[in-house]
């Protein structure tokens, strides 16, 4: 096992840097000059000068790269050009948030797809495995800006159960992460179905059966787990578009996560916070796929040998 997570470990490397690498040349790609940008475009060549200089934008590109590396490395990604604040610090404000919207997000589709998509294999072909197939496609044909809206006219301004928006309490989650879990319920659902079709068919849950067992023991401690292979594939890639859907989520439900202020970065041209925002959620991205991995040895236990 030791050895299966340290080959893991350095395949995230190259990725690692690769992540940096780009998340630095977004700064030297997007037109425009960050410095008149913040001084306005008649601010004298002498103040532009010296302020491009005072963060060290006027340096050789390789001697910037070389002074991000070491930024990155010792958790400092610059100052913010507009919240005069520095660029770690404000995301370590907001990524606990974020993070705790997309895993209550995580945790809802999961609740709805297992049960859904098991449910929906058992009765092949059946009213209610129509009935989830019709639900699923329902989910995935409404994407978050439209989703959203819908939830806080229902639920929060006629209804009156939850908050329009904020943050603070479990009353503020729920609606946010209804909207990103709805999408993801109704496509694990169908991942879910496919696997356990597969699984259910296979000669060894035959054998299980004329042995005696349980139904409910073998759909759930035998089918279930080998058919978890491809959905914690899926529920890896998709922690990523979580944290991508975060950003039109929180702005429709003016969360004050990363996602939001990346939204304000681009708005204010804040460069080095953007850089700063892109580059946490890609080693989220990074570490999550790390994570998925070693949740496949604990899934099923041959790919450790």
């Amino acid at each position: 096992m030791l050895r299966y997570l340290s080959i893991r470990v350095l395949y995230t490397l190259p990725v690692i840097w690769l992540v940096v690498s780009v998340v630095f040349l977004l700064i030297h790609l997007v037109p425009g000059d960050p410095i008149l940008q913040m001084l306005g475009e008649g601010a004298p060549a002498a103040d532009v000068q010296a302020l491009r200089h005072a963060y060290g934008l006027d340096a050789p590109l390789q001697q910037q790269y070389i002074h991000y590396w070491k930024g990155v490395l010792h958790g400092d990604l610059g100052p913010s050009l507009r919240f005069n604040q520095g660029v770690t610090s404000l995301i370590l404000q907001r990524y606990p948030l974020t993070l705790q919207l997309t895993v209550a997000a995580l945790l809802i589709a999961i609740l709805l797809s297992l049960p859904a998509g098991i449910r929906s294999a058992q009765h092949r072909d059946r009213w209610d495995d129509r009935a989830l197939s019709v639900a699923s496609l329902f989910g995935l044909s409404f994407p978050n800006i439209a989703l959203g809206p819908i939830l806080i006219l229902l639920f929060a301004i006629q209804a009156g159960w939850t908050p329009v928006s904020g943050s603070g309490s479990l009353a503020h989650l729920i609606l946010p992460a209804i909207t990103m879990g709805s999408a993801l319920a109704a496509i694990l659902t169908r991942m879910v179905r496919t696997s356990m079709l597969e699984e259910l068919s296979q000669d060894y849950i035959r054998t299980a059966r004329a042995k005696g067992l349980s139904e409910r023991l073998v759909v759930y401690r035998h089918a279930l787990r080998n058919a978890m292979i491809p959905v914690i594939t899926v529920l890896g890639l998709q922690f990523g578009a979580l944290l991508a859907g975060a950003i039109v989520t929180e702005t429709i439900f003016s969360w004050p996560g990363i996602g939001r202020l990346t939204i304000q970065a681009i708005g204010n041209r804040d460069y080095y916070l953007v850089q700063g925002c892109i580059l946490a959620i890609g080693l989220t991205y990074v570490l999550v796929n790390l994570l998925t991995d070693l949740l496949y040895s604990v899934a099923n236990p041959r790919i450790r040998q």
